[in-house]
């Protein structure tokens, strides 16, 4: 498509494909859009030349992503491009599930005030009508409704997918019940309630079928089943849909994800167009070579290959090395090369790895931040001070009433509690009807306690009307106790539960006051998980980061450790579609490197306790040798490796070595003699013997021992510092303790 000189500016900075995308109009439209080529652009840029060129009201334009942060940044860039960009409606699935069913709260059969129930409220609903499970049954359940609800599934379908045991049928039926009884609903039924009233209700749905004109779609690769057949309903054959995904970047399977949605989505909306944004602004051209071989593996995949003008760049390093603490010592070295530490982010596969790098980093007084620890509105005592908000909004919410009618403890035991619900939902009541008036069966120290408590909400609630929704929420901390209770807390743990209470009511103050700002509140904080906990970290500091939790971010330098099957991949007895979600994990990982990427592979790491060998990662294997730099260099511990055999067929990593662990492997560096020899260089190595290593100076050898076919030797040295060597590897020099 040729620009025309009365294109509209906005036009004017696209790429020919990413004009195709915006500028079509009719058929539905899959845009395929690799990492880093500008989706986001696209899509706002989408709502745009909807609104100003094909005339569209912008209320009746719906778009749909995943994050908050990502809906905000569309609104706000859409409200820059045109006149009335800002009225679209542009919000997470969530949020607009639960802004549907506020505003069709009859129909769904709902009261106005209902709260959104995460995942420890549905835990603890369960424990409620359980109350002799325990926890580890309790979460499973929760789990298995939570993903029973993702594939659109209630308790009286065949749950055969979810639960192949057939015990949770009985149980979700109970929870389901309870739930409605409450008049809450948890994060699922957000997609699952407006989708049985869209199926249902047939004012309703012809209500939104000619409200929605156009439905876009972001991240499509993310949505779940449940989220498949919402869309499906909202759209009537009129409507103009448009989904905008990766296939190879759908690494969420666990939470629910069904990458076949993309995949077939031209089966479900026949006459699909199919537009590729295939240009690459992010990384250099060997990073991209890297991660498209790897990911070309995957059959369940559309295909498509990116490219950038990006060409020259240095080659992706591998280091093959001996031990994690190897590993751990090649990161710093890597970092202390450059200026900035926050152009560096470490990768690794699970939580656990981080320990390390988390060690040395704050031995070496280097800056670090550690991404996916738990979230600000996680907290306990950011919780309990919810749980009353959440229950000052909705007095029939049964998980909010248990977590803080005796916390601090005022004398009701779970006997008492449960006494006062029973009689609530007897009596059909709110909680905090039952809770205001006497209640048969409890001691006269229960009933005081009771009306102490009834007395506080009831006097709070007077309270809601008359001030700033800020002042509010500290009122609520005081008068419940909650800030003595967490201020004793603090001086007998030396925590800061009561800086985070003072936090929460900062994060109060952008709303209005009242029932609605209270409302509208509490909503942003059940659909808002991704929020940082801590916005005043350092910024130039090293990031610590799963892959996971990479996605949609980019770094000028990305250092992927752990690359050892059974780590990476996982292993196991993981299926074809595990290995393939796997590979798409790798490629996500590789492409948020800008300019330069190293990847890292160690022989020995420690498992339960114990130091185990592990073949190099088969990801490894399907990169052409010729496509990587094998690191040379020596650094401190052994360092890089040498560079070893290649593939015969072309890989970076020798094939024999991959499936047999206790062989040749022949990718890790090694020192030259009979492997198979005695002790070799460490037989002057014994326990107390003094030696040197160039990095952390003198220590003596606590312990010696032989693993496989290989002496290791742990040295304690005069810093403090203890650390396992494989001398046949390790450059250790004896000397005497005297010197």
């Amino acid at each position: 498509m040729a620009r025309s000189a009365s294109d509209p500016d906005y036009l004017t900075n696209l790429n020919e494909a990413q004009r195709r995308a915006v500028t079509h109009w009719g058929e539905p439209l899959l845009i395929l859009a690799g990492a880093g080529s500008g989706k986001t652009r696209v899509i706002i840029h989408k709502i745009a030349w909807l609104i100003a060129e094909r005339g569209l009201d912008p209320r009746s334009i719906l778009a749909v992503t995943f994050t908050n942060k990502a809906a905000g940044e569309m609104r706000s860039r859409a409200a820059e491009l045109v006149e009335g960009g800002s009225q679209a409606m542009i919000r997470t699935f969530h949020s607009f599930g639960a802004w549907m069913l506020r505003r069709n709260h009859e129909a769904a059969g709902l009261p106005a005030g209902f709260t959104i129930y995460d995942d420890d409220d549905s835990v603890s609903l369960l424990r409620s009508l359980y109350p002799d499970e325990h926890k580890g049954a309790l979460t499973r359940w929760a789990r298995a409704i939570g993903r029973a609800k993702d594939y659109a599934l209630g308790p009286d379908d065949n749950l055969d997918e979810v639960d192949p045991t057939g015990d949770l049928a009985e149980i979700y039926q109970v929870y389901d019940a309870r739930m409605r009884e409450i008049g809450n609903v948890d994060f699922g039924d957000l997609i699952m309630r407006p989708l049985q009233l869209l199926r249902d209700d047939e004012t309703v749905r012809r209500r939104f079928h000619q409200r929605y004109r156009a439905i876009l779609v972001d991240e499509y690769q993310d949505s779940n089943v449940a989220q498949f057949l919402l869309l499906s309903e909202l759209a009537s054959p009129e409507t103009f849909i448009c989904v905008v995904g990766d296939d190879d970047q759908s690494i969420y399977r666990f939470r629910g994800a069904e990458v076949r949605n993309i995949l077939t989505f031209h089966e479900h909306f026949p006459g699909t167009r199919i537009v590729r944004l295939e240009q690459n602004y992010r990384s250099t051209a060997p990073i991209l070579d890297v991660a498209g071989h790897v990911v070309a593996r995957n059959e369940g995949r559309l295909g498509k290959k990116l490219w950038t003008d990006r060409d020259h760049g240095p080659k992706p390093m591998l280091a093959l090395l001996q031990s994690a603490e190897d590993e751990v010592e090649l990161c710093l070295d890597l970092i202390r090369r450059y200026e900035r530490p926050g152009d560096t982010a470490i990768l690794y596969r699970t939580n656990a790895q981080s320990r390390l790098f988390e060690t040395a980093l704050m031995g070496a007084g280097i800056p670090y931040r550690i991404v996916g620890t738990v979230r600000f509105y996680e907290r306990e005592e950011v919780k309990d001070v919810l749980a009353i908000l959440r229950f000052i909004a909705n007095p029939r919410d049964e998980v909010s009433f248990r977590r803080i009618i005796n916390k601090p403890a005022r004398g009701l035991g779970a006997k008492s509690v449960g006494r006062i619900v029973h009689s609530a939902l007897e009596r059909g009541q709110s909680l905090l009807d039952a809770v205001s008036h006497d209640v048969a069966g409890l001691t006269s120290k229960a009933q005081a306690a009771r009306e102490t408590f009834a007395g506080i909400i009831s006097n709070l609630t007077e309270e809601l009307e008359r001030e700033s929704l800020a002042a509010f929420v500290d009122r609520v901390a005081e008068e419940s106790g909650l800030k003595r209770y967490h201020a004793e807390q603090d001086e007998y743990a030396g925590t800061q539960k009561l800086a985070n209470i003072d936090e929460l009511v900062n994060a109060a103050g952008i709303y209005g006051g009242g029932r609605h700002g209270l409302v509208e509140f509490l909503e942003m904080i059940e659909l808002d998980g991704a929020r940082e906990a801590d916005a005043a970290e350092d910024a130039d500091a090293v990031t610590l980061i799963t892959m996971h939790n990479t996605k949609g971010l980019e770094f000028p330098r990305v250092i992927i450790t752990g690359l050892e099957d059974g780590l990476f991949p996982r292993g196991g007895e993981e299926s074809a579609e595990d290995l393939e979600e796997e590979r798409r994990l790798f490629y996500v990982a590789v492409t948020r490197a800008q300019d330069e990427l190293y990847l890292t592979s160690c022989r020995y790491r420690r498992l339960y306790g114990r130091l185990t060998e592990f073949p190099p990662s088969r990801f490894l294997g399907e990169i052409p040798s010729e496509l990587l730099e094998l690191a040379s260099e020596s650094v401190s511990g052994g360092g890089f490796a040498a560079a070893g055999r290649d593939r015969g067929d072309g890989g970076a990593i020798g094939g024999s070595e991959m499936s047999d662990a206790g062989g040749d492997r022949g990718g890790y560096g090694e020192t030259s003699g009979d492997r198979d020899g005695d002790w070799g260089a460490a037989e002057d190595l014994t326990v107390g013997a003094g030696v040197f290593h160039d990095d952390y100076g003198v220590g003596v050898i606590q312990k010696r021992w032989r693993h496989g076919r290989n002496v290791m030797v742990r040295v304690r040295f005069e810093n403090g510092t203890s650390a396992t060597f494989i001398p046949r590897y390790t450059p250790l020099e004896r000397v005497s303790l005297g010197d």
